[in-house]
Order: structure tokens, then sequence, then C-alpha cells
């Protein structure tokens, strides 16, 4: 029994390292728990004890781990990490020396609730089927993290703390998203501050230091040796490491040509509108925003009917967006590699209109069908930034989505519902084109002050050669 205990193969910790940061939600969360016995279809992860959102370790360390690998070595590599540990598939693979803790909200959850749908491309109108309520976390809620790094006399400390760097650093810059519907705008989010501790085991004080270490959130951080807002400076390391992820950055700004409404599913009040534009709060106050779920469904609705005019040929489509199992169960599921970001409307007016249906039979007022809606107006400082990036970018991809960014522009594709009366027009301002390929950017403008001046174009020459790839691919 003594032999056997004494050749078991454990780890020589030799220093631990510990870091603690505030999460801060940027965008609605939809940390679901999976339970369908709740008001709505997808409930939120709750701590068992208080009324406090709950987001596992699991999700965390998940999220850093991909995030490390595509960085590391571009999307869809093969994963070489030392941080965390061998592949589930790995038999053999070595046990993490990372620790991730669950993290607790430190306030108890706001709940913020959202009404989906999808859309016939064909109808242009809701299926029956999939009509879905989600609970999400409001923006600006705030979980404290906290990570222990293990540090084995056998391992590599230099290599180990540069990976922990480099996956916290994508947090602390808000490229990791964290729940559910992450590529539709939700869970976005970033880190205020780090705080870390450096332990040396072999020391008798410091690991006495760490056994008595107060890791209550609540109490002074006078014993902290490093802080800082970046990751860098807390761990006290230079990153050099290169970003391989190819990716297409298109951001532009947009003003409301008319008036606009998607449709929220809660009314803030017994005496709100029937309809109003959905809203979403940010530092405390109710903004009205784009979201992310609808501006990816009006994106695809549209490439659809472009791909169609052209060949009928669906595969880019499918490719750029995604695609689910569907009536073909022998379909493989894809994900979406286009991420399309929640926007918020800035400087805008709320009117109420009040509209009727009409008898079509008798040309006259439908009995009972009077309601009212409140679209939002533009005034004249509206704007809201639109922000799209697609991973992995074909160049004939990259000229669909040039085709869209154009229809957006010109008002031609309309956002959101009632669009048959006008509403859901925009009018592109500015935009930036960013292609990063093999680490170097490509960067291109488009310029439009007012819809009667000319546009404005810097280095766009190669752009008319991603939309004639669209254009070849697709005839081929």
């Amino acid at each position: 029994m003594s032999n056997g205990f004494i050749n078991r193969n454990q780890r020589h910790i030799i220093e631990r390292i510990i870091v603690k940061g505030t999460l801060v939600l940027d965008t609605p969360t939809c940390l679901g728990s999976g339970d369908a016995d709740g008001a709505t279809d997808l409930i939120l992860l709750r701590d068992s004890k208080e009324d406090k959102a709950l987001l596992m370790g699991s999700s965390i360390a998940g999220a850093l781990r991909n995030y490390l690998r595509e960085y590391r070595n571009g999307y869809g590599a093969i994963e070489e990490s030392l941080l965390f540990g061998g592949l589930r598939s790995d038999e053999e693979g070595e046990q993490s020396p990372l620790i991730v803790n669950d993290a607790l909200s430190r306030e108890n959850i706001k709940v913020e609730l959202r009404d989906s749908v999808k859309i016939n491309s064909v109808t242009r109108t809701a299926d029956p089927g999939p009509k879905y309520d989600l609970e999400l976390l409001e923006a600006g809620t705030k979980f404290d993290l906290y990570f222990e790094l293990l540090i084995d006399a056998e391992n590599n400390k230099e290599q180990l703390v540069r990976e922990l760097a480099i996956a916290l650093q994508g947090l602390e810059r808000g490229e990791i998203s964290i729940g559910t519907k992450k590529r539709r705008g939700f869970g976005r989010a970033h880190v205020e501050e780090w705080q870390v501790w450096e332990f040396d085991m072999t020391n008798p004080n410091k690991r006495l230091q760490w056994l008595t270490l107060d890791r209550d959130w609540a109490k002074s951080y006078a014993e902290l040796p490093n802080i800082g807002k970046s990751i860098e400076t807390a761990l006290k390391v230079q990153l050099d490491a290169k970003d391989k992820r190819d990716r297409l950055f298109i951001t532009a700004t947009f003003t409301l040509a008319t008036p606009l409404l998607i449709r929220s599913g809660q009314a803030s009040s017994d005496k709100s509108p029937d309809v109003v534009h959905l809203k979403s709060r940010r530092n405390g106050e109710l903004k009205p925003v784009i979201s992310g779920t609808s501006l990816a469904g009006v994106l695809r609705h549209r490439a659809e009917r472009i791909i169609n005019t052209i060949n009928k040929n669906p595969c880019i489509v499918e490719d750029i967006f995604g695609s689910d199992l569907g009536k073909d169960k022998n379909q493989q599921a894809k994900a979406s590699r286009l991420i399309v970001n929640e926007s918020v409307i800035k400087e805008t007016t709320d009117l109420v209109q009040n509209r009727i249906a009409i008898d079509r039979f008798t040309g006259g007022a439908l009995h009972g069908a009077l309601f009212n809606e409140q679209p939002v107006f533009a005034c004249d400082q509206t704007e809201f930034d639109l922000e799209i990036e697609l991973r992995n970018p074909k160049d004939n991809e990259i000229g669909l989505l040039l085709l869209l960014l154009k229809d957006l522009w010109t008002g031609d594709l309309p956002v959101g519902g009632t669009s048959s009366i006008g509403r859901g027009r925009l009018q592109g301002k500015h935009a930036t084109i960013t292609l990063r390929r093999e680490q170097q950017d490509k960067i291109s403008t488009i310029s439009q002050s007012t819809p009667n001046e000319s546009l404005v174009l810097i280095n766009t020459e190669s752009l008319e050669k991603f939309v004639a790839a669209l254009y070849e691919e697709v005839i081929e």
C-alpha cells in the first residue's frame, strides 16, 4: 500500500498564481439552464441559495480555451496548449494546470425578456412553429472571476503564464463572448481590472499566506502585489504572439431615413401602445436597439434572394449564415461564421401612430381593429453603428457581404417590421471595411455625408474584385 502511494503520479507544485477580474456585460446575455420548467422557453441559470446569476467555470474555461486555440493557430486549427491540458479524446492527456471557478453576479438578477421567431424567406411571415422567448441578463451585470494557475516543477512557467495572458487578454478586450447566441450580439463582455497574487510554494511563509488569503471580494485589495487594467501589466509579461485569425470586419455608421419598428414582445406598462420598438437597458436607461437576430435575418433573406437571382445555389448562404438539420436528417448542421452585433440607436424620438385595418370587401374600417404603434423616429443627431464580422472569409463571400452593405446603405433593404408601409429604411454615412489575412490588415473606407452628395472612397479598388469573384463562383 505504501509503495503504491509513493509511486503515484503526483504533481510537484512549486508556485501558485491567483488572478481575479471584474467581468462586465456589455450586451444582454443568455446563460440558459436548459430547464424547461419556467415561465419562458429558456430561463437563466441561478444560484441555488441566492437570486443571483450563475456563470459556470466550465463555460468560462471553454471560451478561453477556444479563444487561445484560434488566436495562436487560426480558425479550425488543431489545438496545442499546455495551459488547458489534454483533449477530451486523449485518454492519456495531462490535467489542466488552470483552475477556473464558478462566478456569481454581484447583484440579484435583473431580467430582460426577448421574443424570437423564424421568418419564412419566401412569404416573409413568421413560421408557425419556431416561436420562443428568452430570459437575458441585463447589460451592466458584473461577475467576479477567479483563476488559479498551478506551476509544476516539470512545466514551463513562462509558457503557461504567456498562454494565460493571451487567453485573459481576450476577455479584457471584449473579444470573448459568453452564453448562447454569441454570434448574434448576445454575451459581449469585458474585464475592468485585474488583481494578481503570486505564491512561491517552496517558501513556508508564502504557503501560509496562500492558505490564509482572504478570497472574499468584499475585502480590501491592500495586500495585492499586482493590480492593473492590463493583464500584461498585472502578470508582468510582454506578449508578442501574433493573431493568426483571418477575419473580415465591417463597421458602418447609419442614420434612419424612415421610422423604424422592431417589435418588442414585452410592454413596459399597461398604458403602453399595442406595439413598441425593442429597447434594452444601457447604463440604467432604456435605449432603442437593433438586435443582432433581426439584422442577421434580414441579411440572410436578402443574400438568398441575390444568390437565387444569379443561379439558385444556396450553398454560399449556408456557409456564411449556418444551417440546422431541417427536414434532411442526414444534413450536418453548420454554425454561423458571420457575427452580427447588437446596435444601440442614439438620439431618437418616440411618437405614437394610430392605425386601423380596412375591410377589403366594404372598403370601410374593420370593426375592432384599431391599434397603435410606437416606432422610433430620427432627429438631427440620430445614428448607430452596425458591426459585422466574418471568420475565414473567401473572396466570393466578401463580395456577397459588400452587396448586402450596399443595399442597406441605399435604403433598398429595410430592417424590422412594417416595411411595406415605408418603415425601416437606413441611410449610410461612413463604413470601414477591414480584411485581415496573414496577420496583415487591408482597410477601405466609404463615406457619404448626405444622400445628395457623392460617395468618398478610399482604397476600394480591391472591393470590385470580390464582387466579381462572387459572380464567377456562382456561375461556375
